[in-house]
Order: C-alpha cells, then sequence, then structure tokens
C-alpha cells in the first residue's frame, strides 16, 4: 500500500518522539560510565540526583525536574579547601578553565573544588547529556590525584 504524502494530516506527527525521558536518559549514561555500572540515586521536592563513581571522583548528577525551565547540573569535588597555598590554586584554576575544561568549568562549593557544568534541560539532547556526564567525570578524575598532590595541606 502505498500513501501520498498530501494525504496524510501532517499533524498527527507533530510532537511525536519529542519528548525525552531525561532520568532514563541519565541513568543509560551513568550506568556506561560508572565503575561497577551502578549508582546511588535519590529523589526529593529538588529534582533527582545521582552518585557514581568515575576512576578516582565520585560525580553527581541532579536533575531538579521534568519541564523546559528545569536544569541538569552536574560536580564532581576534587580537592578540600583549604590549602597550602589558596592563592596559587585559584590562579591554577582560573589557568585552566580558560582552556582545559570544554563546557565545564572549576568552581568552589561548600569548601571544596569541583569541576561543574550546569544548564536548562530546554533543546537538551541525549547526546549532550552524554557529554555533560562525560566530560565532568574525565574533567576530574584526570585533574584530582595533581591538584591534591599539588596543593592538598
Amino acid at each position: 500500500m502505498t500513501v501520498d504524502s498530501a494525504e496524510l494530516p501532517l499533524d498527527m506527527f507533530e510532537g511525536a518522539g519529542d519528548s525525552i525521558d531525561y532520568p532514563k536518559e541519565i541513568e543509560t549514561v551513568i550506568s556506561s560510565l560508572a565503575e561497577d555500572g551502578r549508582a546511588m540515586v535519590g529523589y526529593s521536592e529538588a529534582g533527582h540526583v545521582w552518585k557514581f563513581k568515575y576512576g578516582s571522583v565520585e560525580v553527581f548528577v541532579q536533575l531538579s525536574g521534568s519541564t523546559e525551565d528545569d536544569t541538569l547540573t552536574v560536580w564532581s569535588p576534587v580537592l578540600d579547601l583549604p590549602t597550602k597555598d589558596d592563592a596559587g590554586l585559584m590562579k591554577k584554576l582560573l589557568a585552566m578553565n580558560w582552556k582545559n575544561t570544554f563546557e565545564s568549568c572549576f568552581a568552589l562549593a561548600e569548601e571544596k573544588v569541583v569541576v561543574m557544568s550546569s544548564r536548562t534541560v530546554m533543546d537538551l539532547n541525549p547526546g549532550e547529556i552524554s557529554r555533560t556526564i562525560t566530560v565532568v567525570a574525565t574533567i576530574a578524575d584526570e585533574n584530582d590525584e595533581d591538584l591534591i598532590a599539588e596543593f592538598q595541606s
């Protein structure tokens, strides 16, 4: 049977396949990255939070909700503060932010240096979810031991 495209109601395809199951996509990425293929997950009014181990670091992924205005935030602690040379550390982190972190950055959170990335889920596709989580995990894992060796008190 052949159907002429002029005979098809075009609105029957609107929105079909457009919706992304963000928690499922995140869990798929985490299962491919986590050392043992497992992650801890928590749910609250603040959304979903996952935690998994990647190399020598722990990585956290938070999805604040399911609307386009909600946020995907990924972070990984790499160094506790204070350090033996906070000024030197800040200079190094700013230089690294300039050229070594892609869509992520080094930041300070709760007396820790973290690698992080955050964005709204509007127009976010599965490839971007994967890249965001992978970039944060990889940069944190590649830099934590060197930063600890150089700056830990």
